[in-house]
Formats: structure tokens, C-alpha cells, sequence
């Protein structure tokens, strides 16, 4: 099992190599600097996508498109985004300009 990373470092990474590779991002929510969890709002040309942080079966991180494999209009993410929020207070909702929909950090995908 992979060691944690404190979400409110990761964050700071994340922002950090967004701008390193000129897209716009910005933090929407604060959540638990330690432990809280992490979504990624994608904008791009065709939609939104939102990205949920989650661990894989071996414990190590990684992402899943939680509102579904193809791009969705602003107000299903946004409901996909408040219902998580009302699930768990300690959520960090970050956005990313992503014209292409790939987040501008690793990120792998179950």
C-alpha cells in the first residue's frame, strides 16, 4: 500500500502543474487539509467531467469518472458534485480548464 499524501498537499500540487501547463484552476471548495477526499471538475470543448479520487483494490490511488464515461452539461455535475458534498463534509472540489478533458496531473483511471 502506497503512502498517503495530505490532501491539502496534493491540492497545491495539483494547482501548481496546472498552471506550469497554462490551464486555469482553481480550489471551489476547501475541504480536511489532512485526510478529505477529492473531486476534479474538468471543463473542456465537449462538457464536464468529474474525476472522484478512490483507491484500487491493492490500496493504491487513483480516479474514476463519476459522472460517467462521456461528458455532461454543467448542471448534472454540479448536482453530482453537491450530492458528494452532502455525503462527505471533508471534500475538496477542485476545477481544472481542460479543453482536451485529461487532468494536468497523473492520474490513472479504473
Amino acid at each position: 500500500m502506497e503512502p498517503k499524501v495530505k490532501a491539502g498537499i496534493w491540492v497545491s500540487m495539483a494547482i501548481r502543474l496546472s498552471d506550469m501547463s497554462g490551464r486555469p484552476a482553481a480550489v471551489l471548495r476547501k475541504g480536511d487539509p489532512d485526510s478529505g477526499g477529492i473531486l476534479a471538475v474538468l471543463r473542456g470543448r465537449e462538457g464536464v467531467v468529474v474525476l472522484s479520487q478512490v483507491r484500487d483494490a491493492e490500496g493504491r490511488p487513483a480516479w474514476m469518472r463519476g459522472t460517467g464515461p462521456a461528458p455532461v452539461e454543467e448542471d448534472l455535475a454540479s448536482a453530482y458534485v453537491d450530492r458528494q458534498v452532502k455525503r462527505d463534509p471533508d471534500l475538496w472540489v477542485l476545477e481544472f480548464e481542460a479543453p482536451d478533458l485529461l487532468p494536468p496531473f497523473e492520474a490513472r483511471m479504473i
